[in-house]
């Protein structure tokens, strides 16, 4: 492990955040453990708990944080007696302490009654939990609430060690996406054009901050199959982040013609997203109401579609009854932060504000953030058109959308599966900063980088 990346300053500052939040109440993190690949010595790589790395800075494997007060400390599984072996040499305990920030006591030692806790997702740890708390931690208690509502509060507000990270990782996702756009030629296939991306963020020494998106079937939201031939006439949909080292990430989407040009049904499809992702970033800004963010690029992309034909009616018509979801089916972002889709582990209790509720509108229905956004926010604007028969056959959606979709003017546009671009954006107290704006997206500067 890198000592070296540990910001204690930050870590410091956020586990008092925190104390001054929960007050006399105790809290215990859980950073996790690698769960096995197919046998215990083989097991998939470790990440800890994004809520554990928050307010440590650093994964140790096992590790459960403990916050009360002022009395702050990190338990720790002392090293196996052959972990020199095969890890190397471990750091010692006084340089786990100067990196983290607080004490360092043994893992025995812990004990967790009456803490309250953030149930893990994989059932190992929630194992260990349940074990060190005695008793169970799904349905969460009064304090687990109260502690997730804690962590939410200071999550959705990145400091600046933060916003340092989610740089870091933008600058590499853009180097990804070039990369990318360069190994494209007609005749390869997609894990070509993936190895080219993630050798970019590998050089970085990061990781991907989740798998990638590669593929000639856009239409398939999170399509993880990278064996298809590139088409001359083909667009290739490319969903790559990169995770920094200390685990924040980026996420971001392009499309592109792998013959270095767009058709003219292509281009035509493609400046209509583009233009709903402009006007959607417009409406980032200090007490935004992030739906409305939705809603701008909906009504954007309908209008759009009503102007080549696609779509009949009004556009805010078209909105208001969900047709236009029949091609926008999801949401238009998420928070970001140290996940991709930040905190979405706590549930709507972190992307939606109190009082708020999801649509059952299809494709509305689909929103994963409904808050207000503040200076300090980190989101993704992604707005999308793609052709799912799924959905375009589906008999309800039909009967919704009526003679309002004019199928054979959605068919001149047979060679479009699915556009989608999508960027990174801080909230700041002007307005808004595309993180990832280095990153071409305009349709005669992609296919510049792609014919380059």
């Amino acid at each position: 492990m890198d000592l070296d990346l540990a910001l204690p300053d930050a870590a410091r500052a956020r586990r008092a955040e925190l104390a001054r939040a929960l007050g006399e109440s105790r809290a215990l993190l859980f950073a996790g453990a690698a769960p096995p690949r197919n046998y215990a010595g083989a097991p998939y790589p470790f990440r800890a708990s994004s809520h554990f790395l928050y307010f440590v800075g650093l994964p140790f494997e096992r590790a459960v944080l403990s916050i009360e007060g002022d009395d702050h400390a990190l338990y720790l599984e002392p090293p196996a007696p052959d972990d020199a072996l095969w890890h190397g040499p471990a750091p010692s305990l006084d340089a786990i302490e100067a990196a983290v920030g607080c004490p360092v006591r043994p893992l025995a030692e812990l004990a967790g009654a009456g803490a309250a806790t953030l149930a893990a997702i994989d059932p190992a740890t929630r194992a260990r939990q349940e074990a060190a708390l005695g008793r169970p931690v799904d349905p969460p208690s009064r304090g687990d609430e109260a502690l997730a509502d804690a962590v939410i509060a200071l999550r959705l507000v990145h400091d600046e060690a933060a916003i340092a990270g989610l740089r870091e990782a933008a600058e590499a996702t853009v180097a990804a996406h070039l990369a990318g756009m360069a190994a494209t030629r007609p005749g390869r296939r997609e894990h070509h054009v993936r190895a080219a991306m993630e050798a970019a963020i590998l050089e970085r020494a990061m990781s991907t901050a989740y798998g990638s998106i590669v593929t000639v079937h856009g239409e398939v939201l999170h399509n993880h199959a990278h064996h298809h031939v590139l088409g001359a006439g083909d667009l290739l949909l490319a969903d790559v982040g990169a995770e920094s080292r200390g685990g924040w990430a980026g996420d971001v989407t392009r499309t592109w013609p792998v013959s270095g040009a767009f058709s003219p049904t292509q281009r035509a499809f493609y400046e209509v997203v583009l233009d709903a992702q402009a006007r959607a970033i417009a409406a980032v800004r200090p007490g935004a109401r992030y739906r409305d963010v939705h809603l701008a690029a909906s009504h954007a992309l309908a209008e759009g579609l009503v102007a080549l034909g696609v779509l009949r009616g009004d556009p805010e018509e078209l909105v208001a009854d969900g047709v236009h979801a029949l091609l926008f089916p999801h949401g238009v972002g998420h928070l970001l932060g140290l996940d991709v889709h930040d905190m979405e582990d706590l549930g709507d209790r972190a992307g939606y504000a109190p009082g708020r509720a999801r649509s059952t509108q299809f494709g509305l229905s689909y929103l994963r953030l409904d808050r207000d956004l503040v200076p300090g926010m980190a989101v993704t604007i992604e707005p999308g058109l793609y052709q799912v028969d799924a959905i375009l056959r589906d008999p309800h959606l039909a009967r919704v959308a009526g003679d309002r979709l004019d199928r054979a003017a959605l068919a001149r546009f047979s060679d479009v599966r699915g556009i989608r671009i999508e960027d990174d954006v801080l909230v700041t107290d002007a307005g808004s900063e595309v993180l990832t704006a280095a990153l071409p997206k305009a349709a005669a500067d992609v296919e510049a980088c792609v014919s380059a």
